[in-house]
């Protein structure tokens, strides 16, 4: 099309124009081949330190604001946890059972409603603000975006916590955000460095420490690795290393927006990425295929090996994309948004079957470095030495060879 064609061009005028000062060249040709000829913008960043390794169109990364769609359930998750409104099995309101770590892995819309209905718009914004959003990050550079969060007392109804209605970020204030949940709660001010030997002896610049329980991040990681491994943030599986992210497809003001925000590996963060695309290349979770991209080529220099298994299964935002899609053939109007669940905000419950597939732009398109995986997850047993025989008891005698070993006679 050319809208997509003219965007495209655009953003490669945009990247041409980046400030290259202070950044990782391994980095950002790695980020800059991912991204390839598509309408978007990459940050890659240390989730430990806030150090910037590269940020790839960074007019879009850092003045502009993209709503956040569904990444914003990792707020609305951090905020359910912590006024104990999310039990371990939480049931939705379409009445099938879900709990947490589905409803992360699956993006699933009628379940984060509920618990925003139960947090309420006040504390959700809160929330929000304690997490980074609706400020500037403190990044040294001139017009950063403030991004915008909804006014107290907005009725926004229960896709403020699902689709993000009222909310813009930027793809550094997801960075950060994500920094924040896999550092263990610091929210870090990102740095450029001004050289090789700043970047050397570069210290983490706290912003503050977030009054957030360490439990509400463990219980988040789940369904963030779950959405990597099986659920909608698949295309970011790295079979070296465990991915944790979510994705995030809707319509914004400037059409179809897809985001995906990520750190690895699980067990060392290194890399916090965070990928925004607009236009036909945010569908069918291209962000995501452009970070799982991003570090596999960088498992050398950043990767923690933890091998996992794959499982590939149909998930809410793909079936809601699919649904616009299909509905866009036959008209010109139309939601757009993730989720065919059936919730609070929806005028229809009708089901729909999900479309084909629809490949992604073929120029430059990102290649997954693995096998399709199989449609199976493989139970992870953890192998046990045989048990030692027990002890005789007193009064039995042990069975031996009196032939072979004699009696031994008191001189």
């Amino acid at each position: 099309m050319a809208i997509d064609k003219a965007m495209r061009d655009q953003v490669q005028a945009f990247i041409a124009k980046d400030d290259l000062t202070g950044e990782d060249a391994e980095v950002r040709r790695v980020a800059v081949n991912a991204l390839g000829n598509h309408a978007g913008t990459v940050v890659v960043m240390d989730p430990m330190t806030g150090r910037v390794y590269s940020v790839v169109n960074q007019e879009w990364a850092l003045h502009r604001g993209f709503k956040p769609c569904s990444t914003i359930k990792l707020v609305t998750g951090v905020a359910g946890l912590s006024e104990n409104v999310i039990p371990p099995v939480d049931t939705a309101n379409d009445g099938y059972r879900i709990d947490l770590t589905s409803a992360l892995a699956h993006s699933d819309n009628p379940f984060f409603q509920q618990v925003g209905s139960k947090i309420g718009a006040d504390k959700m914004v809160n929330y929000a603000r304690q997490l980074g959003l609706g400020e500037k990050t403190g990044l040294n550079v001139p017009f950063e975006f403030a991004g915008a969060v909804p006014d107290f007392n907005a009725n926004l109804g229960g896709r403020m916590f699902s689709h993000a209605d009222g909310f813009q970020v930027t793809p550094l204030q997801l960075g950060t955000l994500v920094s924040a949940m896999a550092n263990g709660g610091r929210l870090l001010t990102p740095q450029i460095p001004r050289g090789a030997k700043d970047a050397n002896k570069m210290s983490p610049k706290v912003r503050r420490v977030l009054d957030i329980s360490s439990d509400v991040w463990q219980r988040m990681v789940p369904g963030m690795v779950g959405a990597v491994n099986y659920g909608s943030g698949r295309k970011a599986y790295d079979p070296a290393q465990t991915v944790a992210g979510k994705t995030g497809t809707c319509i914004g003001d400037n059409g179809w927006v897809g985001l995906f925000t990520s750190y690895a590996p699980l067990a060392n963060p290194r890399l916090a990425v965070v990928v925004i695309a607009e236009g036909s290349d945010a569908r069918r979770h291209f962000p995501a295929a452009v970070a799982g991209e991003i570090y596999r080529q960088l498992n050398h220099r950043f990767g923690t090996a933890i091998n996992l298994q794959v499982a590939s299964t149909l998930d809410d935002e793909e079936k809601e994309v699919a649904d616009a899609e299909a509905a866009a053939a036959n008209t010109e109007t139309g939601d757009g948004e993730e989720s065919t669940a059936t919730s609070n905000d929806t005028t229809t419950g009708t089901t729909v079957k999900t479309a084909p597939a629809v490949p992604l732009p073929s120029a430059n398109t990102v290649k997954p470095a693995t096998a399709e995986p199989k449609n199976t997850v493989k139970r992870v047993l953890m192998p046990l030495n045989n048990k030692p025989a027990e002890t005789q008891k007193s009064g039995a005698q042990p069975k031996t060879n009196n032939e072979q070993r004699p009696r031994r006679t008191q001189p």
